[in-house]
């Protein structure tokens, strides 16, 4: 079997609008919720709200888009549905916060449209990511999710690099050119990805439409099920998600809060910068992370290929909890420039060889619903992550990201140790025909 480079290019375009809207959304959003003189914990739950929604929201959507057939696909009328409302909030989350008064009122309304944006997000983003699987069979979707995740990077360097910039010059930019981008990406997909007909677990073709409540149902009972199999490897590769998550959301929230008031703080003072260009070159430093995440995208499928996937996950998790706690000793300029770099590889050996190995271990026609499940995980992490340890930053300060990284990635290793299935010749499900 080889894989379908062009294809799976084409399909990396969901994901590279999914990683523009976030990149600039977890960049730049608490920042502004800092200028109503909220506390670091406030901040963190605000910006949970949406994970918070998504808990529920992307394993049902996952298995909602698992039993629906339409002319356009399972997975595409999601995205047709819910990325242009997204795009349209997320232009309007800056606007609010510019053009208003900064009072409770104020925060409340804005508050409201992130919600509602991540809404509209969590209605296509599992479907997007669900993709994949469909249309790969399962000794390819390392690979394959090395390219969706390339894409990914893609986004995510041209939203720090050029989002970075553009914020210096006026903050609602990069917010605009985020919105115009996802739009774009998701059409090419919508276009360009043929879906293949659903399979049901008996192996026929499903084009039922499902209860609501009763897909609802289902997920809960995939979550329930995991805990209470006997193979432990589906329950461990969920909390080894979870843990990785909290660990880099602590980072992902708070690093251009810690350039402005750490990393940059003299040059604030002595005012050869302003806070906004120091937002500004903190969320540009980020481009170290992604540039690497980028180039080590193919090649951590690879890896994984060749060496293991869980080999290559430990070796990632591994390389994070060791330059990370040097970060606690130091903010020497090239030993941060190091430490996102090293952080930017380690990454994508993680998070390119997570998902595929969900996605085996996922029975016959369940591919969507526990592509949910990741991202119940990962978003349960979301949720707790920036209200921890923003609460733990009021207690002590802003450095306390750094030992919470550090403690989360060391538990994600112990708990990838006791995964027993992570190889796609283990896996239980047979590939998907294409």
């Amino acid at each position: 079997m080889k894989l379908d480079y062009r294809r799976t290019l084409i399909l990396g375009f969901g994901f590279f609008g999914i990683s523009v809207i976030w990149s600039v959304y977890n960049s730049f959003v608490p920042i502004f919720l800092r200028q109503y003189d909220l506390p670091w914990g406030l901040v963190g739950f605000v910006m949970t709200l949406d994970n918070i929604l998504g808990i529920t929201m992307l394993p049902y959507i996952g298995q909602l888009s698992d039993n629906t057939w339409t002319r356009l696909g399972r997975r595409r009328p999601f995205i047709l549905a819910g990325a242009p409302v997204a795009a349209i909030l997320f232009v309007v989350v800056p606007a609010i916060h510019l053009q208003m008064a900064r009072t409770a009122g104020t925060l409340g309304l804005l508050t409201g449209v992130i919600i509602i944006m991540n809404i509209a997000m969590a209605l296509f983003r599992t479907p997007t990511v669900a993709l994949m699987p469909d249309i790969t069979p399962p000794a390819l979707r390392s690979k394959a999710n090395g390219v969706i995740n390339l894409m990914g990077g893609i986004g995510t360097t041209i939203a720090f690099l050029i989002g970075g910039r553009l914020f210096a010059a006026g903050q609602s930019y990069p917010f605009v050119l985020g919105a115009v981008l996802l739009v774009i990406a998701e059409a090419i997909v919508i276009l360009h990805v043929q879906e293949p007909p659903p399979v049901d677990q008996d192996g026929t073709s499903a084009s039922r439409r499902p209860n609501a409540l009763e897909s609802l149902r289902d997920t809960v009972r995939n979550v329930v099920a995991v805990t209470r199999n006997p193979d432990k490897s589906a329950l461990f590769t969920c909390l080894a998600i979870f843990s990785w998550f909290m660990g880099y959301n602590a980072i992902e929230t708070f690093w251009t809060s810690y350039g402005r008031e750490v990393l940059f703080a003299p040059q604030i003072a002595a005012g050869t910068l302003t806070a906004d260009q120091a937002v500004a070159r903190a969320a540009s430093m980020l481009t170290y992370l992604s540039a690497a995440f980028l180039v080590f995208s193919l090649p951590a499928g690879f890896v994984a290929t060749r060496f293991g996937r869980r080999p290559t996950i430990l070796t990632g998790l591994g390389i994070l909890v060791v330059v990370w706690s040097g970060f606690l000793l130091t903010k020497n300029p090239a030993y941060v420039t190091l430490t996102l770099v090293a952080s930017g590889i380690a990454w994508a050996l993680i998070n390119i060889n997570s998902l595929p190995i969900m996605a085996d271990l996922a029975p016959p026609g369940q591919i969507g619903a526990y592509t949910g499940l990741y991202y119940f995980f990962s978003m349960l992490a979301a949720s707790t992550s920036p209200t921890l340890v923003g609460w733990l930053m009021d207690l002590t300060s802003i450095k306390m990201m750094f030992p919470v990284t550090v403690a989360f990635m060391a538990l994600a290793f112990l708990f990838v140790l006791a995964i027993r299935r992570a190889e796609p010749e283990q896996a239980s499900n047979a590939p998907v025909p294409v």
